[in-house]
């Protein structure tokens, strides 16, 4: 299918206002499009069908999910998409938004010297006037961002939602477990390596030690590999990569519930954190920092044989695979408007105006994409 064909299937998609999702995983230069044949809502909370799930931060509310079977697929492989100028969107200036989240900061940071919490990470969200079509943003989104899970994610019964999130919550195939440790931050500077403080490297090994924990009920033989460091954008990161295979008796939600949210869309301890977040933050956080992508897709693989009376010396293997990616650098858009979510990890030393400034910088990043 031609780019054109492509994106003229999926507009006559959206303007029928029917379901769809359109992404490209991470280094990866096929995009990907499901559009659901009607305008049911499939509710999730077992995460054992076959599909495209798109699940908020708080699991006690429903993923919604486009199954795999109901819906029509295309792909589209190309490195670059057609897009249009545009001029960029002024930042906004909202001094009332300032103080409210200085003061959300301040509070997080009085329960963390209490002794109540260890981190809390807390957000808010921006409005952005878009004259462009959610389908043109995501084009823009793509050619951005390279290192991502670029998306454009419809229901008519619940929203639309856009976003380039560079997080791997985890990914399975068939028992095979993969997790990614991902912190510490620092400048990228071409031809400067950068040098890691004994603190970032603590840091580091705490978030990978929580993730081997979390897994540890529902898997065996995790295998973890040294730290390296990582360039994305213009940011270098510290990872380490977690193998295990899960046990036979394991569910999926099991071990999404172990796992999210992240320490770094949530905080530690996760569920005091988490209890902080949904009474103080003053809004729904909704999908922003959930987590979205495939789930239990179905594959099948050939192996050989030396069984006679078997054609060709060949059987057919079917297994499943999901990956799922936090649902970070977002926005919904609603009313001709771009919500744009964004926040910050907050610890004993934060500075309530430097967390401000570092969410305008975060919402930049996003509206910068917007026309």
């Amino acid at each position: 299918m031609s780019e054109l064909a492509f994106f003229e299937r999926l507009t006559r998609h959206y303007d029928a206002k029917l379901p769809f999702v359109v992404y490209s995983r991470p280094i990866n230069s096929i995009i990907k499009c499901w559009l659901q044949e009607d305008d049911t809502l499939h509710k999730s909370n077992a995460f054992e069908e076959s599909g495209f799930v798109f699940s908020p931060f708080d699991l006690k509310q429903s993923a919604i999910v486009l199954p795999q079977d109901n819906c029509e697929h295309h792909v589209l492989e190309i490195a670059q998409l057609k897009t249009d100028g545009y001029n960029k969107t002024k930042q906004s200036n909202d001094s009332e938004g300032k103080s409210n989240h200085i003061e959300l900061v301040e509070k997080g940071i009085k329960a963390i010297q209490s002794g109540a919490l260890e981190k809390v990470v807390l957000s808010r969200y921006e409005e952005r006037p878009i004259s462009d079509s959610p389908i043109t943003i995501f084009k823009r989104l793509f050619n951005t961002y390279k290192n991502a899970m670029v998306y454009c994610w419809y229901h008519p019964k619940v929203g639309l939602w856009l976003g380039a999130t560079p997080e791997l919550l985890f990914k399975t195939e068939g028992q095979q477990l993969t997790t990614i440790s991902l912190a510490g931050t620092q400048a990228y500077v071409s031809g400067i390596a950068p040098n890691w403080t004994d603190k970032e490297l603590e840091e580091q090994k705490i978030v990978t030690n929580f993730l081997s924990h979390q897994i540890a009920p529902y898997t065996l033989g995790t295998k973890i590999s040294e730290v390296e460091t990582i360039r994305a954008g213009n940011l270098w990161h510290l990872k380490t990569r977690l193998i295990s295979r899960i046990h036979s008796s394991s569910k999926l939600k099991s071990i999404i519930e172990a796992l999210h949210p992240t320490p770094a869309v949530c905080g530690f301890p996760k569920e005091k954190a988490k209890t902080f977040i949904l009474q103080n933050e003053d809004y729904e956080r909704a999908y922003y920092t959930g987590f979205l992508g495939e789930l239990h897709l179905k594959s099948s693989r050939t192996r050989n044989t030396n069984r006679r009376n078997v054609e060709n010396n060949a059987y057919s293997v079917v297994k499943t695979q999901s990956n799922f990616y936090v649902n970070l650098r977002c926005m919904q858009i609603r009313d001709n408007k771009a919500i744009v979510y964004v926040g910050g990890g907050i610890t004993k030393d934060s500075v309530a105006e430097k967390e401000w400034q570092e969410t305008q910088n975060k919402a930049k990043t996003m509206g910068d994409i917007l026309g």
